[in-house]
Formats: C-alpha cells, sequence, structure tokens
C-alpha cells in the first residue's frame, strides 16, 4: 500500500495528473444497472487514445470521513488507513473522473457519499479563521468528469438530489463537469441493456470526456 509520505510527494507537487480517466462505480449490487452504465461510459474511452481504469467501491474496504480534520495539517487522509489509501493514487493520477451511482432514497448510495466526503483532505483551509478561504488542491489542473445515475421512478424529482450529490463536490474540488446523464424508469438487474439509446449516449459521454482531456 502506497504510504501518504509517497501520495505527497509524488501525487501532490507540481506533477500534472495524467491523460487517463478513472471510472467509479457507486453501487452495493454487483452487475446491476449502475454497472452497465458505468461499462458503456468506459466503452466510450476504448476507441480514443486515453487509457482508463475503474473501481467499484464496494470492492473496497473504507470508513465515512470521521471528522478529525488531521488532513488540514497533513494534506492527505491520515486519521483513517483503509481502502481509500488504495483509491487517493488513482484519483490523483487521472486527469478524467467518472462517477455514477443508482439513486438511493432520492441521494446517491451510501458508499459513494463515504467517497466523496473521503475528498474532503484535498482542500486547503485557512485555519485561522472560521469560516476562512479555501481552495482545493486539485484545482487548475485541466480535470475533468462527466456523472451519471441511475433511477427505478421516471422524473427527475423522484431522483431527488443524486446528481446534484456528485456534481457540486466535484466542481467545488476543481473538476469541470462535461456532461452528465439522468437514467430513469429501470430496476431489475441488467434492465438497462434494453435502452440503446440511453447506452449509446453514454458511450458518447466516455468518448466526449477522453477527447476534452487530450486537448
Amino acid at each position: 500500500m502506497i504510504s501518504f509520505n509517497e501520495i505527497n510527494s509524488k501525487y501532490m507537487g507540481e506533477n500534472l495528473p495524467q491523460s487517463n480517466i478513472l471510472g467509479i462505480g457507486g453501487s452495493p449490487r454487483r452487475g446491476g444497472n449502475s454497472d452497465v452504465l458505468l461499462r458503456n461510459i468506459l466503452q466510450g474511452i476504448k476507441d480514443t487514445e486515453v487509457t482508463f481504469d475503474v473501481a467499484q467501491l464496494r470492492d473496497f474496504q473504507f470508513q465515512p470521513c470521521i471528522g478529525c480534520e488531521k488532513c488540514r495539517k497533513d494534506k492527505i487522509c491520515t486519521g483513517l488507513m483503509d481502502g481509500m489509501s488504495l483509491l487517493y493514487p488513482k484519483i490523483i493520477d487521472a486527469r478524467g473522473l467518472v462517477l455514477v451511482s443508482p439513486t438511493h432514497n432520492y441521494n446517491i448510495t451510501a458508499i459513494m457519499k463515504a467517497f466523496i466526503d473521503r475528498l474532503y483532505c484535498f482542500y486547503n483551509f485557512d485555519n485561522k479563521n472560521r469560516p476562512g478561504q479555501w481552495s482545493s488542491q486539485l484545482n487548475n489542473q485541466g480535470r475533468k468528469a462527466v456523472i451519471a445515475a441511475v433511477c427505478e421512478q421516471n422524473n427527475k424529482k423522484d431522483m431527488g438530489f443524486t446528481l446534484d450529490a456528485m456534481r457540486l463536490p466535484l466542481e467545488a474540488l476543481g473538476y469541470e463537469i462535461i456532461d452528465e446523464l439522468a437514467v430513469f424508469g429501470v430496476f431489475s438487474r441488467g434492465k438497462i441493456k434494453e435502452k440503446t439509446k440511453i447506452l449509446e449516449k453514454a458511450s458518447m459521454l466516455g468518448t466526449s470526456l477522453a477527447e476534452s482531456i487530450i486537448k
């Protein structure tokens, strides 16, 4: 497992992120609609010069943020030693990011929320004043992202905060959201495979993201 000193020295210096993309799946259900959607987004990258990696959050054992605030000083999460230590280098190294989550109770899944909360360590804060000025260690690096959500119901109101819960934190961290995709009316495992136009659009999102990070 890479150490926090290695993360800070290798990734958080003057080195810019690489021209590759990291896909993050936030569904606890293996082989479900969110997995299919993420796979099709990444499929759109295969026809480009950009490489990609994928991480299903259910395969990583990590805790939610405990609010210890050690990262304010250390610039990376040192309060917890868990699976996020494996994900931080991937996040830092990738210029492109894809987040996909099903809607759970009007919001992203608990595991996706925990993941996003653990990105708090990338903020720089003015510790003299509360609340004070803040900035992101990931800002001004040409980082871009696409986000997608899958919902059983049939309208944006019933999807609730799912897209907002991914978009707003990424924008605050310095990512430009290239596009987003909301998929409605699917629940049964693999049902989304019947929505060929949606999957075609998902693939186009991947291509657009890849092209945007190599311009």
